[in-house]
């Protein structure tokens, strides 16, 4: 599973539209490493005034690399943390994350080429 849902978010659901904050709050709590990964990054990029920052530091465990996945993988999760911190993501591998300024269309394009992906592809993280 990919998130503890509590009670009243999945009644919000069954009632109709979810609210973001409410599902921003349920990948938070539900998938602590990978929003820490996300939010460290922002953090980053945004003190820094850079285009992006990325992480190229692997999980600690198969439990941490799990989060990301999961979190990454859902566009829905995608998409709520996206506008959560007004960025773009970008995942390569099992642990390349980027968090891109919406303005970064060039730097973006170029991270998720099919060149810049098997430029980073190590022997060491083949079963990632």
């Amino acid at each position: 599973m990919s998130l503890t849902v509590p009670n009243d978010l999945l009644d919000q659901a069954r009632a109709g539209d979810v609210d973001d904050a409410a599902f921003v709050a349920c990948v938070r709590d539900s998938l602590p490493y990978a929003w820490g990964l996300i939010s460290e990054l922002v953090r980053t990029r945004t003190e820094s005034g850079a285009t992006f920052a990325d992480n190229q530091v692997p999980p600690p465990d198969e439990a941490a690399r799990g989060q990301l996945l999961r979190c990454l993988a859902s566009d829905a999760m995608r998409g709520a943390l996206e506008r959560h911190f007004q960025v773009k993501l970008a995942f390569q591998n099992c642990h390349r994350v980027a968090v891109f300024d919406p303005s970064a269309t060039a730097e973006l394009a170029d991270f998720t080429t099919a060149r810049a992906q098997i430029l980073n592809q190590q022997p060491e993280l083949v079963d990632c």
